[in-house]
């Protein structure tokens, strides 16, 4: 068969077995053990010789299918599914760093990924740089002898600061570093990493691979070399595993991520080109815009701009809080990629881990807001907007 299209491969992916009863959707397959044949089969099995399923922690037929899905859709050899995107996080850091190693990662970062590595790695004996990533003289200056790994997202959370994936994937390369990328804001319909020398990309699948809010999960996809020893040493024994009935949502999430997304990036336009034109907004983040730096990059890097806007409110950081509360149809809650629209303050909520001289080194100010654009129709989002406004 030829080579499908991405929505195509959404909806059908790698078909690894045939439901015997001739189910349209795949089974749920909800058991935390499987039996063997008899104990020859237990120990084979247990020892490698064997393919077959022993306990849903190492392995479980619906969570097979999701990472099968989205290894093909990264145009990756493999995938490994996670409990929460942190566990995709700390399983693709963890398991290829040890005591006395050094960590490149991206200056602004989501909120717990920055916490993990700025609190957290260093008590292992970790060393993390943080550096701005849009500068190749500053990720240059980071590298040191025992530099192992470069770590970033792009679209940036929350500010959409758009990193430039060829320079990241070639210096990563020309230095012996593991490159991972965070690819949530895009999905792989709108960005493939790999397509830029990416070693790793991972995401939180809460988000648009899921698409509906009522899931939390990751997925890392990267090489069979890399995501076997993913799975082996840090989500085997520590266990961010997830479950198959998490698993079993996000693939039927995965059918309409297609359509979805053109809706988030089609509406996401609209209602950033309405806050650019506004008299009280003093600056407006989305690659959408012809403004923003990141604009470059749509049409070869990234198809499409995605669905999430920041946003500065010209005013005082009391008049933000009162256009947050003022807005009815938008809903504040963190998180994104959800059909409703979401309305949150990355300062107080999101990125609450960074101190405030840690925020504002990251382009992370008081008064920044973020959208995560839903499936309502645009107009409806941008007149709820517009009432907030009034209230400020």
């Amino acid at each position: 068969m030829k080579k499908l299209h991405d929505q195509t491969n959404c909806i059908h992916g790698p078909n690894h077995f045939e439901d015997p009863h001739g189910a349209l959707t795949a089974p749920l397959y909800q058991s935390s053990t499987f039996k063997f044949a008899n104990a020859a089969q237990g120990a084979a099995r247990f020892a490698g010789e064997e393919a077959g399923y022993i306990y849903t922690r190492l392995g479980n037929p619906t969570t097979r299918e999701l990472e099968e899905k989205l290894a093909q859709l990264e145009e990756m050899e493999d995938a490994a599914a996670t409990a929460t995107g942190m566990g995709a996080v700390s399983a693709s850091v963890l398991s290829f760093l040890q005591q006395g190693d050094h960590l490149i990662a991206s200056s602004a970062l989501y909120g717990c990924s920055f916490a993990l590595f700025a609190h957290m790695l260093p008590k292992f004996g970790i060393e993390v740089s943080f550096v701005d990533m849009t500068d190749l003289d500053a990720v240059k200056a980071a590298l040191k002898p025992n530099s192992k790994m470069l770590f970033a997202e792009t679209p940036i959370n929350p500010n959409m600061t758009v990193l430039d994936l060829a320079m990241l994937g070639q210096f990563a390369q020309q230095h012996g570093l593991i490159s991972v990328i965070d690819n949530t804001f895009m999905t792989p319909l709108l960005q493939k990493p790999k397509h830029f020398g990416i070693d790793i990309v991972i995401h939180s699948a809460t988000k648009y691979l899921n698409g509906h809010g009522d899931v939390v999960a990751g997925v890392v996809c990267g090489s069979k070399e890399h995501i076997e020893t993913i799975k082996l040493t840090v989500l085997k024994d520590i266990g961010a595993t997830i479950s198959p009935h998490d698993a079993w949502l996000i693939n039927r999430g995965l059918k309409t991520l297609h359509i979805r997304m053109e809706r988030h990036c089609e509406s996401a336009q609209k209602v950033a080109q309405y806050l650019e034109s506004h008299s009280k907004v003093e600056r407006v983040y989305y690659p959408g815009l012809e403004s923003h730096p990141g604009h470059r990059f749509i049409g070869n890097q990234m198809k499409a701009a995605g669905g999430v806007i920041a946003f500065e409110i010209k005013g005082t950081l009391s008049d933000g809080e009162q256009f947050i509360n003022a807005t009815e149809l938008c809903t504040l809650a963190v998180s994104l990629g959800d059909p409703e629209t979401l309305i949150q303050h990355p300062a107080s909520m999101t990125h609450s881990p960074y101190t405030q001289e840690e925020r504002l080194a990251a382009g992370i100010s008081d008064g920044l807001i973020r959208i995560s654009v839903g499936l309502e129709a645009a107009e409806d989002i941008i007149e709820d907007l517009e009432k907030a406004f009034l209230c400020i």
